[in-house]
């Protein structure tokens, strides 16, 4: 996406946006609000999940049967979990060379077309591909952000109702602005009444951890995950495969250090991670310690295993399926990551999450859980990685996450323990526990 955005986004979206004004040059009708919708998000699987409530606002609106989701292969699990789009409505588009990306890519048009989509809602905040992608679906009603006064990268006028980024607006509640906008009249656009309103979140700069970040939690906002306890006994298996027996029992900590090169700049330190682990495992000798992560990050996770050097600290990376990988968070007692897909897996399931955010700010990004523990390492220059820049950083240092202590994380996965172990206590003692969406 990346590269087409770059080398030939502009050209693209100029030379579309030429054709759509000589279509256009009678004066058009009114349109009407349209009846089958196609969300257009094809990368970024955390970004799904903040997608949900608008996703169930169309649901509701529309009908299931009528809302589609266009999305590349490998990130479609996700979206099936949250079990809004049936199954025959999620397009994808293979990625593994770039004839099959533009193959799938004039199929998915062409299917789009077929189905007789009316309205398409562009998720993909200024990326170009995905507005060129939205105007060649045909679709009447096309729903996307635009750069009025150069607020965001040129992506051309190829949205019939073009939104500004407001910045200051959760991610969650932009993507919901996003279908409101479907039965808007343009001349209502870029402002309109809406029911969404501005929720800033704060810095909690009391007690021990300087860097908390507050969001309001809201209801709704997250679907839950179910797993069976069979499901459940057979993670624990794994587990002990992987750990040995005290792992399928004992209190579990997951940590997900990114080992892969995919994300260096959201990267907390791989020092930091072996002190909390080795700290973690002395403070409390009653806890098991899993390192997290797909097939790719095994080996760097393993080389992590070693410089830990404990029993009781063992790996799970590449030893799961995505849904084992979220049976392995209903298990869990409490996760620590950077901001990354997992971190907002995680808000799906009963597990705790301490998210380590730096290029990016929790206060659009960030989980609107009760058990969701975000630490912001803000300095003068973040948030850098931003939808106006399309998330490329200015600069390749991350001070910002080396700013975050490990006296903070480590004393915040303290707290998670501590007031998690009445639960542990009544789960191991056989009695039914039952945990709420608000933890």
């Amino acid at each position: 996406m990346r590269l087409f955005d770059r080398l030939l986004g502009v050209p693209s979206c100029f030379f579309l946006t030429l054709c759509r004004k000589m279509l256009q040059l009678a004066p058009s009708k009114e349109l009407e609000s349209p009846q089958r919708v196609l969300f257009v998000k094809l990368a970024e699987q955390g970004s799904t999940v903040l997608a949900y409530r608008a996703l169930r606002d169309a649901v509701e609106r529309y009908g299931a049967g009528n809302v589609f989701f266009l999305v590349f292969e490998e990130n479609r699990f996700i979206l099936d979990q949250l079990g809004l789009i049936p199954h025959e409505n999620v397009i994808i588009i293979r990625t593994s060379n770039l004839v099959e990306v533009i193959g799938d890519a004039l199929r998915a048009l062409r299917h789009v077309r077929a189905k007789e989509i009316d309205g398409c809602v562009d998720l993909e905040f200024f990326a170009r591909s995905t507005a060129v992608i939205s105007y060649l679906t045909g679709a009447r009603v096309r729903v996307g952000y635009h750069g009025f006064s150069g607020e965001g990268p040129y992506r051309g006028d190829l949205m019939t109702h073009r939104l500004f980024f407001n910045h200051h607006l959760h991610t969650t509640d932009a993507f919901r602005l996003l279908v409101e906008a479907l039965e808007q009249a343009e001349a209502a656009l870029p402002c309109f009444e809406s029911e969404i309103r501005l929720s800033l979140g704060h810095m909690d700069r009391t007690g021990p951890v300087k860097t908390r970040f507050i969001l309001e939690v809201r209801d709704g906002d997250y679907p839950e995950f179910v797993v069976s306890e069979e499901e459940k006994k057979g993670l624990r298996e794994l587990l002990k495969k992987a750990g040995g027996s005290e792992a399928g029992e004992a209190p579990l900590v997951l940590l997900n250090a990114n080992c892969s090169d995919m994300l260096p700049l959201r990267r907390w330190p791989e020092e930091n991670y072996i002190e909390l682990a080795n700290r973690l495992l002395r403070q409390r000798p009653d806890i098991v310690i899993a390192l997290t992560g797909g097939g790719d990050e095994a080996v760097g996770a393993a080389e992590l295993i070693n410089r830990v050097g404990h029993p009781r600290c063992f790996s799970m990376a590449g030893r799961t399926s995505l849904r084992e990988l979220l049976i392995l968070y209903s298990v869990a007692e409490v996760m620590v990551t950077n901001d990354s897909g997992p971190a907002h897996f995680a808000s799906l399931t009963t597990m705790d999450c301490v998210t380590l955010f730096g290029p990016e700010t929790p206060g659009l990004f960030g989980s609107r859980s009760s058990r969701a523990h975000l630490l912001w390492g803000a300095t003068a220059f973040t948030p850098c990685v931003n939808a106006l820049n399309n998330r490329q950083a200015p600069s390749e240092d991350n001070n910002c996450m080396e700013k975050i202590g490990i006296d903070d994380v480590f004393q915040t996965v303290m707290d998670v323990l501590d007031r998690r172990a009445p639960l542990q206590k009544d789960s191991d003692s056989g009695a039914k526990v039952s945990v709420g969406r608000e933890g």
